[in-house]
């Protein structure tokens, strides 16, 4: 039986796999993808810090977003394909993105 993906949300921490980088990182509640990702040492644009921008806007290649931006419309955040890295989380307690 499988259940749906349940929104990880803040409540735990994240674990994000950048594929190109080969870097994974550790992301904390309260802490944005983008924030973690640049601690890790990689330099990822972004002009705002709310999702309204799209500047950040990333590839995912597993996990399920948990989209928080502005920008996407209804049919791209359920496709699932990319997210807003400033401002979403994820459904699943990991992500593959394309960095």
């Amino acid at each position: 039986m499988t259940t749906a993906a349940e929104p990880a949300g803040d409540v735990g921490p994240l674990r994000v796999e950048c594929a190109v980088a080969a870097v994974g990182v550790v992301v904390p509640p309260g802490t944005s993808i983008l924030e973690a990702v640049r601690r890790a040492g990689l330099e990822v644009p972004a002009a705002c810090p709310d999702g309204s921008c799209g500047a950040c806007e990333t590839r995912v290649l597993q996990g399920e977003p948990d989209h928080r931006d502005g920008i996407l419309t209804a049919d791209e955040r359920a496709f699932g394909e990319t997210m807003m890295i400033c401002v979403s989380r994820a459904r699943t307690p990991r992500l593959v993105l394309d960095l």
